[in-house]
């Protein structure tokens, strides 16, 4: 995949068996945080958006200081860094986020979505679920490996301005695809807590952005890229450009 030989060269750590490990040790910490949310759910299911909460959280702060310690780790560790964040902030943070999103597909508690409105519901959620899958592929292909795994916040001089069709309709495709999977999962389920999940993604996504990841994508690229945050939304295509995006979602370009 695009990026891929670009990472493996400055991350050598994760050559050999150490990255299928790795990619185990992050695969264990989503299926812990699934059972145990699952585990809490039969003892307090009133509290189930509690539990999730509590979940996105543990994982938002453990997360960001991938982000806000560049700067100390790069001066402890040097071309270290960003594996030494990496591995403590990134591999344990985001498991606990994607179980998160996948507990929305089974909290517990009666539906609200129901009769009549199922069938249009459950279309709803497919498209969502459709379009979702094929916006966070579009912008992966585009921005590679390298630039997905965030590796040019410890390395800044290898990075520039990805130019493409998506990013002209949307700031974070990758992140729109988890907003729309995450209202599919929630419409499917259909009980309040999972569409209230669902419906607060953007929201809790965009304070991620605006805490954590843009602050450094504005200090590494200036006002090129807050003018551009001023003009391209995060995760919905504006309503003018409808007809841009259903093309790019059926044919890349």
């Amino acid at each position: 995949m695009q990026g891929t030989d670009v990472f493996l060269a400055h991350v050598p750590e994760l050559r050999g068996a150490r990255g299928p490990l790795t990619f185990l040790f992050a695969l264990a910490l989503f299926a812990a945080a699934s059972g145990v949310m699952y585990f809490v759910d039969g003892l307090w299911p009133e509290g189930t958006l509690v539990t999730q909460v509590v979940v996105v959280l543990v994982g938002f702060f453990t997360a960001a200081p991938f982000f806000w310690r560049r700067k100390a780790y790069k001066a402890r560790w040097g071309e270290k860094a960003y594996w030494r964040a990496f591995s403590r902030h990134i591999v344990p943070g985001l498991p606990l986020l994607f179980a998160a999103i996948a507990h929305t597909a089974y909290m517990p508690g009666p539906r609200i979505i129901t009769g009549w409105a199922t069938p249009i519901v459950s279309m709803l959620g497919l498209y969502f679920l459709l379009t979702g899958l094929v916006v966070w592929a579009r912008g992966g292909m585009v921005i590679g490996v390298d630039y997905g795994l965030m590796l040019y916040v410890y390395f800044p001089a290898g990075s520039h301005v990805v130019n493409s069709a998506i990013y002209s309709l949307i700031r974070h495709p990758m992140y729109s695809g988890a907003v729309r999977v995450g209202l599919a999962l929630g419409l499917w389920r259909g009980t309040l807590w999972s569409v209230l999940f669902g419906l607060s993604m953007p929201l809790g996504l965009t304070l991620w952005l605006r805490l954590a990841e843009e602050p450094e994508l504005i200090e590494r690229f200036g006002e090129g890229y807050a003018e551009y945050r001023r003009k391209v939304p995060a995760f919905w295509p504006r309503w003018r450009e409808a007809g841009k995006f259903v093309r790019l979602l059926l044919t890349g370009g």
